[in-house]
């Protein structure tokens, strides 16, 4: 049995939402320049030179990459190994994104009554995720989440004779949707299966995968693949003012489910797709 304190959880959380909020991960900022070396339309390879700019910026100056510095989303995976000590584990990570939006200088975005809207002034709470899995570490990814984007995703509770085409209409459809709304050039989280709670929660998880690292499934592979072709083929482009380059990446997430069903989840995210993850 290992003994965490979680006191170091709320240190590493308070850092990671500052890292988060400054750089983006490698595959994200690739993907980025390699777009702005194959787009050919005169506008969006100027809009995403513009975005190679801003992210050079941010990371010499230490400022945040968008204005929006999202609600802060946080997977846990906790190895059944661990015993925690010290202070609640949930307020030990608001408090931890409470730090670090306040040593960060990062914009308060929560509000403590989805109705009543008044601010938190805190960034808090965090939308915390927790899974138990063998072993005596503990894996934390902080996902920071602007609404830009996530106001532009969708949940379908489709029909299993609607098949894989249905699927992928339904993610081409969420994407001619969101338009220009998501700040492209977007990443694209889709979740498939489970239930109406799960396939969002995939869609969620997906946005957190390394872009460079396809589905170990050959037929998700290769449905990832031909989104992004299709996705890039709406010409929706950088800013939304075309070009080819509408989305960065398609990662697809599944989950067995019922019989009666096939739900999906297309989660959006803008270019700044902002996910840290570390090992304690």
């Amino acid at each position: 049995m290992r003994i965490v304190q979680t006191d170091s959880v709320r240190e590493v959380i308070k850092e990671m939402c500052i890292e988060a909020n400054l750089t983006l991960s490698a595959d994200v900022q690739e993907r980025i320049y390699k777009a702005e070396k194959e787009e050919t339309e005169g506008i969006g390879k100027k809009i995403l030179s513009q975005l190679k700019e801003n992210m050079e910026i941010a990371r010499k100056e230490s400022i945040p990459i968008c204005q929006d510095t999202g609600m802060a989303i946080i997977f846990l995976e906790i190895g059944q190994e661990i015993h925690l000590e010290g202070e609640y584990l949930e307020d030990a990570i608001n408090r931890g994104v409470r730090e670090g939006y306040a040593e960060g200088y990062l914009r308060k975005s929560v509000v403590g009554d989805p109705l009543l809207r008044e601010n938190t002034k805190d960034n808090t709470p965090a939308i915390i995720h927790t899974r138990i899995v063998p072993g005596d570490k503990i894996k934390i990814t902080v996902a920071p989440k602007g609404f830009g984007s996530e106001n532009m995703s969708r949940v379908y509770m489709l029909k299993p004779a609607d098949g894989e085409e249905g699927v992928k209409e339904a993610v081409l459809e969420t994407v001619r949707l969101a338009g220009p709304n998501a700040c492209p050039p977007m990443v694209v989280g889709v979740g498939i299966g489970g239930s109406f709670e799960m396939c969002t929660l995939l869609a969620k998880k997906a946005l957190t995968r390394n872009m460079e690292t396809p589905s170990e499934l050959p037929h998700i592979r290769a449905m990832e693949e031909e989104l992004l072709q299709k996705i890039n083929e709406l010409h929706i482009g950088p800013g939304g003012l075309g070009g080819k380059t509408t989305a960065l990446g398609v990662n697809i997430e599944t989950y067995p489910t019922h019989i009666a069903g096939l739900p999906v989840a297309i989660n959006i995210c803008c270019h700044v797709n902002r996910h840290v993850t570390r090992v304690i």
